[in-house]
């Protein structure tokens, strides 16, 4: 029996979409994004970046893994090079995946942090929810598979795909 009491509040969200999760449920996948993540690669550069962290596979289940992400739209083809009777492709990663845990020892630290921009994202979420309210419904009922599911947290979802996705080019500007 579980019960809620005034001193509980939420702390955190885990996100877990399906389509990047079931991609990277085989660890060595991790491990492709990360190596494409900086610099497009062929599968035989991951092979070997892989070999160098001591992964010893054979180029084809290197293939095999990079297809994998590429079809769960993780990594996307950049570009092809014709030479050697052959066609090479160059691999990129378009996401990366972050699995990491804070030292306990940075709670204060992100606590102060979480207190000096809550002011600013509480602004942008209600202009988002104030500007963009019919298409974030519109999102929602998309994703809605049935009835039942409509206490499902879909528009938290989709605010914080935005934010994610907003952080993202917010870091990579020089």
């Amino acid at each position: 029996m579980s019960s809620s009491g005034a001193d509980h509040h939420l702390d955190d969200i885990a996100i877990r979409d399906t389509r990047v999760s079931d991609a990277i449920d085989e660890p060595m996948r991790a491990m492709i994004l990360d190596i494409l993540a900086d610099e497009a690669r062929t599968a035989g550069e991951v092979h070997d970046r892989l070999a160098d962290r001591g992964i010893e596979r054979t180029e084809n289940t290197v293939r095999h893994h990079i297809n994998e992400l590429r079809d769960s739209g993780l990594v996307d083809v950049v570009r092809f090079e014709e030479g050697r009777g052959g066609t090479t492709k160059y691999y990129h990663a378009n996401t990366i995946v972050l699995s990491y845990s804070l030292p306990d020892t940075a709670d204060a630290a992100v606590e102060e942090m979480t207190d000096a921009i809550q002011p600013e994202i509480t602004e942008a979420l209600n202009r988002l929810t104030g500007e963009y309210e019919e298409s974030i419904e519109e999102i929602t009922r998309e994703m809605q598979p049935c009835d039942h599911c409509r206490d499902q947290k879909y528009e938290t979802y989709v605010l914080l795909t935005v934010l994610r996705q907003a952080f993202v080019r917010a870091h990579r500007e020089p």
